[in-house]
């Protein structure tokens, strides 16, 4: 699964680990995530995020 960075912060969402602090079990493709979830270290929102290389 490939993970997404936020390019406002730099936070690495790895769908292995989730968010479960914030509704996101792991094991969650970034592509599942309900579309109002935001960074969980800026705010950002998902249009924030890019497709780690």
């Amino acid at each position: 699964m490939d993970k997404y960075v936020c390019e406002v912060c730099g936070y690495v969402y790895d769908p292995e680990e989730g968010d479960p602090d914030n509704g996101v079990d792991p094991g969650t493709k970034f592509e599942d995530i309900q579309d109002d979830w935001v960074c969980p270290v800026c705010g950002a929102g998902k249009d924030d995020f890019v497709k780690e290389e």
